[in-house]
């Protein structure tokens, strides 16, 4: 396997590494209401038999500001998706009307904003593992195409250092992701 093929293999799964905790801090609550809170949620609908996201039963919409509004989209799934909310962590007590769910969100506390510090620095800290795995095994490939002579050590020395380029601009995003989010959270 050629040098370039290794590179975009392993700038591919780093992406992939990237995006993966951009939509983990979606689902994770600031001040402010957000549809990304809980369209990933899953909702065990019992007519239908099977889990589904609430984001595939349901239109959400933010309306005065702080409030998430969940309409389903038959209305027979109300109450599976009430349970779901009310089973779920975010921490927001679903109001049913008959046609709808109402999520006040509530302002988060000092306390539990810290909370959410150390989540999303725990979440960080797993995404900058799984890019130095990648950085690991990107460097045994290039090691492995080495001895078996496809590439030379002169190509494995600078496939590497790029491989370590690609790393730190990654780690990079990845720290400004958690200062951004820091700062979303501990805005009052």
């Amino acid at each position: 396997m050629p040098v370039d093929e290794i590179l975009l293999e392993a700038d591919d799964q780093m992406e992939k590494a990237l995006t993966h905790l951009r939509n983990e801090f979606r689902g994770i609550r600031t001040g402010r209401a957000s549809t990304g809170l809980v369209e990933g949620l899953k909702i065990e609908v019992e007519s239908y038999g099977s889990t589904m996201t609430l984001k595939e039963l349901a239109n959400l919409a933010v309306v005065e500001g702080n409030t998430i509004m969940v309409k389903p989209f038959d209305p027979s799934t109300l109450k599976d998706i009430e349970r779901g909310i009310e089973k779920s962590d975010i921490g927001i007590n679903p109001q049913n009307d008959g046609k709808m769910v109402r999520l006040p969100v509530p302002p988060l506390s000092t306390e539990r904003r810290n909370q959410l510090i150390g989540r999303i620095k725990d979440l960080t800290e797993k995404q900058k593992v799984s890019i130095r795995n990648i950085r690991r095994d990107a460097n045994k490939t290039l090691q492995a195409e080495q001895k078996s002579k496809v590439i030379t050590e002169d190509d494995v020395k600078s496939g590497e250092k790029q491989v370590q380029e690609l790393t730190d601009g990654y780690i990079k995003q990845v720290d400004t992701l958690l200062e951004d989010k820091s700062k979303e959270i501990m805005e009052v």
